[in-house]
């Protein structure tokens, strides 16, 4: 049985809403269904003393979630897990808070375009808990295998349990509303008022209308066909298979593959899961396999790979180390060669999740600094680089995220244009500081999880034009040598090369599988 069709506390999450060839939502006895009158749809269609005046776990566990992404700009895929283990969720029901909590984030846009037609007031009107009840409703009756009584009654209980009996009454309404109307009927709605072919894909695949350019842009940019536009918003809005890392020297994947999870594909390694609660497994509770996206696996190992084999005694840096992925994976490949990381971070509280994740490595192969990256010049103690620089360092700028959007899908509703303008200085100024502390000969690794041209091309050709003790060097071979053999060959090589130069990388959710990770090597003179 499949995660959509897993039935936490019975069986109400089962079954298929069987529909006519013809598109209309009759039942099996022909009775068209949802044509009530306006009073009896105002309130559940069970019995008072038969319905559900409770919240049942997965529910609740997705409901908590969007009410911490909506009210304290949290980050899905951060609190979902936490709210799995709390609730004691077991795997079917995990998969079924996982489906409906990312699912109504992914589509907040498009679903919330739906409900400003079945809602008497302006959405921003609405109390936070009602919307966010609310969109859980919309996702179960448009988008899983959910029957329409069971999502109408469940999501009515949640509502009168944890805000209270009166909301329950509206979100009961609105929500045969929405029932009235299958998927297809309500996209072919909203895309016949949409203004233009980019808020069409907007509305059909839950993207802001800007980032649906952007991509499209993004993908020209990067030596792709625009043709591909589909596709990859599609696997943004694909469930994201969950990416783990053995480290080097430090974990094994045998646990993980030998409780259902498949060798990676892309990387040497890695493995994808089958999905669970992975903290269950002794070797992600120790630390030696970590959760982490294959792209952003790659680009670390391919700043190891670069330049030669590595000497003893180098020293690393990961200039912008929080939350701690690569920085962990840098620092156990650090151990493993007889160098050393730094690992650098702005904001103290990201200071101590990098700790955390560094804990499992030696400590004689890292250590946590915290200060601003463009203040880097810090690091050496008011020494020349040329004396203290760094060997290699990582530049993992902050960014818009767009090409993570699959893993944090509430970052598509967040995110304007004006943070384009916003970070671009901070990208450029980052990876200055990065070149002042690089040693002579040494290697820099800008990278980030945005295709953006923006965020990828423009603030490399910037700096690299400011700076001539700066070159760039080709990306491509080293990625393909920390790549496992042909991964990266034919319709999924992610080189670029402008005019003949050094070639650099952009991964891509539709074509590898990953985040949308950008890669340029430089070195300084």
């Amino acid at each position: 049985m499949s995660p959509r069709e897993s039935a936490p506390g019975g069986n109400d999450h089962r079954g298929q809403r069987p529909e006519r060839g013809d598109g209309s939502r009759r039942n099996a006895r022909g009775h068209e269904r949802n044509r009530r009158g306006l009073a009896e749809r105002q309130r559940s269609a069970a019995a008072p003393s038969r319905r559900t005046r409770g919240a049942d776990p997965a529910r609740l566990a997705a409901f908590e979630t969007l009410r911490a992404v909506s009210a304290e700009g949290a980050y899905g895929n951060l609190v979902l897990p936490g709210r799995v283990r709390a609730h004691r969720l077991d795997r079917r029901d995990a998969a079924f808070a996982t489906e409906l909590a990312y699912g109504a984030l992914r589509r907040q846009g498009t679903w919330d375009a739906v409900l400003a037609r079945c809602v008497d007031r302006p959405l921003d009107r609405l109390d936070g808990a009602v919307l966010d009840a609310l969109r859980l409703g919309v996702h179960q009756l448009l988008a899983m295998r959910v029957p329409d009584h069971a999502a109408l009654d469940r999501t009515v209980g949640l509502v009168r349990a944890e805000i209270g009996a009166g909301p329950g009454g509206l979100v009961n309404a609105v929500l045969r509303k929405v029932a009235a109307k299958d998927l297809a009927a309500w996209t072919a709605e909203l895309e016949a008022e949409a203004p233009d072919e980019t808020a069409r894909l907007g509305l059909r695949h839950a993207h802001p209308a800007w980032q649906v350019r952007a991509l499209r842009q993004a993908l020209v940019a990067h030596g792709r066909d625009a043709g591909e536009l589909e596709a990859l918003l599609e696997a943004d809005n694909a469930p994201p298979v969950v990416n783990l890392v053995a480290l080097p020297g430090l974990g094994e994947l045998d646990e993980a593959l030998g409780a259902g999870a498949r060798a990676g594909e892309l990387v040497p390694g890695s493995a994808l899961s089958s999905g669970g609660d992975l903290h269950r497994l002794a070797s992600v509770r120790a630390g030696g396999v970590r959760v982490q996206d294959a792209g952003s696996q790659l680009v670390a190992r391919a700043l190891v790979a670069a330049g030669g084999d590595v000497a003893a005694g180098e020293h690393w840096l990961d200039l912008c180390a929080g939350p701690g992925g690569k920085a962990a994976l840098l620092a156990a490949l650090a151990d493993a060669h007889g160098a050393r990381l730094t690992a650098n971070e702005v904001a103290p509280h990201r200071a101590e999740l990098v700790r955390r994740a560094l804990r499992p490595v030696p400590a004689r192969a890292w250590e946590v600094r915290t200060g601003d990256g463009r203040e880097a010049a810090a690091l050496l103690g008011g020494r020349p680089a040329a004396e203290a620089g760094f060997d290699r360092v990582l530049v993992d700028a902050p960014c818009t995220g767009l090409g993570a959007l699959r893993r944090r899908p509430e970052s598509r509703w967040r995110r304007t244009p004006r943070d384009l303008a916003e970070l671009g200085p901070l990208q450029r100024q980052l990876l200055r500081a990065a070149a002042d502390v690089t040693r002579p000969g040494g290697l820099i690794a800008y990278v980030t999880c945005s295709p953006h041209a923006a965020e990828t091309l423009a603030v490399v050709e910037d700096v690299l034009r400011e700076r001539a003790d700066l070159e760039a060097v080709d990306a491509l071979g080293p990625v393909r040598e920390a790549a496992l053999p042909g991964a990266l060959e034919g319709e999924r090589d992610p080189g670029l090369s402008r005019d003949g130069g050094p070639a650099t990388v952009q991964l891509w959710p539709h074509v590898h599988g990953t985040d949308a990770m950008f890669l340029a090597l430089l070195r300084r003179r």
